[in-house]
């Protein structure tokens, strides 16, 4: 009898296991949204990461804009030590997304419209080589992707500074801390006061005219 009792109760036990860890691995999973085996990540620096956010944010087929640091040898960075230079980070952020919804290409042409690709180890009021811009590639195809959409600007560009924007290959990329992250929409008066001063606006329509921001 006891022996029943026992097995019974180990039945009623892994069966409630089993349960359990198949409800977590669907909740886990969120309607609608693809498999993370088909998602991609473009890193890419524009100058003050705050900046960098919006432009992506809503374009259908992000699914995330984080900001953070890359292209730097020091192991975990902070924000302070990243601004202060010397880390040889810049602060970017990491667009993860579908390419089935959004190409590499067109999320470059975004880019491209939202920084100013004439100048070397500066954006607008930024200086310092942690606010270069630069296009960090993870795969071949990304870099001849980017090279041929550079090429293709430098040939078609509205103003006649040559572009000086770097490709060059990603290394680790450090998400910022979490006060950074949606700065524009958590401080929204601040980040227009920071903009505005910063002179980014009035340069990108220098640049680029109607099309800037684009």
């Amino acid at each position: 009898m006891k022996t029943l009792m026992h097995c019974s109760y180990l039945i009623l036990a892994l069966f409630l296991v089993f349960s359990v860890a198949d409800n977590a691995s669907s909740e886990s999973k969120k309607p609608g949204a693809p498999p993370s085996g088909t998602l991609e990540k473009a890193a890419l620096a524009g100058g003050c990461f705050w900046c960098m956010e919006a432009p992506f944010d809503q374009i259908p087929g992000v699914l995330s804009v984080i900001p953070g640091y890359i292209g730097g040898k020091k192991k975990n960075p902070t924000y302070n030590e990243v601004s202060a230079g010397g880390t040889g980070h810049a602060e970017a952020v990491q667009i993860v997304y579908d390419p089935t919804k959004i190409s590499y290409e067109k999320l470059l042409a975004v880019y491209w419209h939202n920084i100013d690709p004439t100048v070397k180890d500066r954006q607008f009021c930024d200086t310092g080589n942690q606010y270069r811009s630069a296009i960090f590639y993870t795969t071949d195809d990304q870099r001849r992707i980017a090279e041929q959409s550079r090429a293709a600007l430098e040939k078609h560009k509205p103003f006649r500074e040559p572009v000086v924007t770097e490709i060059t290959p990603a290394g680790e990329f450090y998400p910022a801390e979490e006060y950074h992250r949606h700065y524009y929409k958590k401080n929204p008066i601040r980040y227009a006061y920071y903009r505005n001063g910063c002179g980014r606006d009035r340069r990108l329509k220098e640049l680029w005219g109607s099309e800037a921001g684009h």
